[in-house]
């Protein structure tokens, strides 16, 4: 039999209660979707960033407005409708199976990494729905002799996935040790 995760037989049989470490993940999953959303309201109807322009915040660091009808650093860009909702459905599977991942999971790093996650995931289809579009505004760069590099355009949703996916990778490689088989 293959290795066991917390709750299986509860969440086969529909009787589970919310753990602490799940309820956790749903918080993280839900302050991430909420600070993201809030963030883009902010910029796109506070700021007007699309009237305004870009904004220097730092010597280093902008805020402007790019529409990403891609997937990650804008690849796969389209404006297709159907490439669209393909990408939007694609985009839920990922959420759902992320869920049933994180409410198995046996350890709180998991579990908030997981979270973080799927709050980042909803709040980036959410744009795709609302918009067409993944709404970016961080753009952080250096100048060195006269030529500017820029790295990708990214949002707090963005943040998020990256600092779960780091969070897992932690967990799966330097989280607690399995046990040893006597």
């Amino acid at each position: 039999m293959g290795p066991r995760l917390r709750g299986d037989d509860d969440l086969l049989c529909g009787t589970s209660q919310m753990t602490p470490y799940l309820r956790t993940g749903a918080i993280a999953a839900v302050a991430t979707l909420v600070a993201d959303q809030a963030s883009k309201l902010w910029l796109l109807y506070g700021l007007d960033l699309a009237q305004r322009g870009a904004v220097r915040v730092t010597p280093f660091f902008d805020l402007v407005l790019a529409w990403n009808v891609g997937i990650s650093f804008g690849w796969f860009q389209t404006d297709n409708q159907l490439a669209q909702l393909a990408l939007m459905a694609i985009k839920a599977v990922a959420v759902i199976v992320l869920a049933i991942w994180m409410a198995r999971s046996a350890t709180l790093l998991a579990t908030l990494g997981l979270g973080l996650i799927i709050g980042g995931a909803i709040g980036n289809g959410v744009d795709r729905f609302l918009h067409g579009a993944v709404v970016d505004f961080a753009l952080f760069h250096l100048d060195i002799g006269g030529k500017t590099f820029n790295w990708y355009v990214f949002n707090l949703a963005d943040v998020a996935i990256v600092a779960g996916v780091a969070g897992l990778l932690y967990d799966s490689f330097l989280g607690v040790p399995a046990a040893k088989a006597p």
